[in-house]
């Protein structure tokens, strides 16, 4: 087991394999066979909720953990989190932000009301509360998707070095981005509430 615990990919392969059996299970103990439909759904859903946790946990991450602490590091070991660090995270969180985005669509797509959410239940004179209510979170996971795309990633890689730039113009693209990012953790916890409530608070 410490074998399969070393290993980043031996340890994922396992986790997903576990994953499918717990749907092995529930079909299992259910006994309410397979349906092609509900097997998709439930493949969507779960894909959104991996690329989201990922997401927001990261957005988090940097917000609740990097930007506060980087005062506190020595400049000496400052390029370790500019060079190593940072630009990894970004490639998980960035990518972490499209699936989310992308499997979102595909679910609202899958369960027929993506463009009743999408227009803030104006397609149905606004009255279906549970679509106005989710369409405000997919408008906000849009917006956060937006901001990590056109104008966090671009100005990490300026005050990364990542891309050639004027070494004056790190610190404005980096306060930028720090903004931004700042503004995706506002809107964090209403889009969450939008997303967990539309399941929930409708019944």
């Amino acid at each position: 087991m410490a074998a399969i615990l070393s290993n980043l990919r031996s340890t994922m392969i396992l986790s997903v394999i576990l994953a499918i059996l717990m749907y092995a299970l529930y079909y299992a103990v259910s006994g309410d066979g397979y349906s092609g439909g509900a097997v998709v759904m439930a493949f969507l859903r779960w894909t959104h909720v991996v690329s989201g946790v990922m997401w927001i946990g990261l957005l988090w991450y940097f917000n609740f953990v990097q930007i506060p602490n980087m005062a506190k590091i020595p400049d000496e070991q400052k390029p370790a989190i500019g060079k190593v660090i940072a630009p990894a995270a970004l490639f998980w969180f960035r990518w972490g932000a499209a699936a989310t985005l992308l499997t979102g669509l595909l679910v609202a797509g899958h369960r027929g009301y993506l463009m009743q959410t999408l227009s803030l239940g104006a397609m149905e004179s606004f009255t279906n509360a549970q679509h106005v209510f989710l369409g405000v979170g997919m408008w906000l996971g849009i917006i956060m998707a937006f901001n990590v795309w056109a104008i966090i990633w671009p100005n990490q890689k300026i005050a990364l070095g990542l891309i050639d730039a004027p070494a004056e113009a790190k610190p404005a693209a980096a306060r930028k981005a720090m903004l931004f990012s700042r503004t995706n953790t506002l809107l964090s916890l209403p889009m969450l509430v939008a997303m967990a409530g539309a399941q929930t608070l409708f019944g």
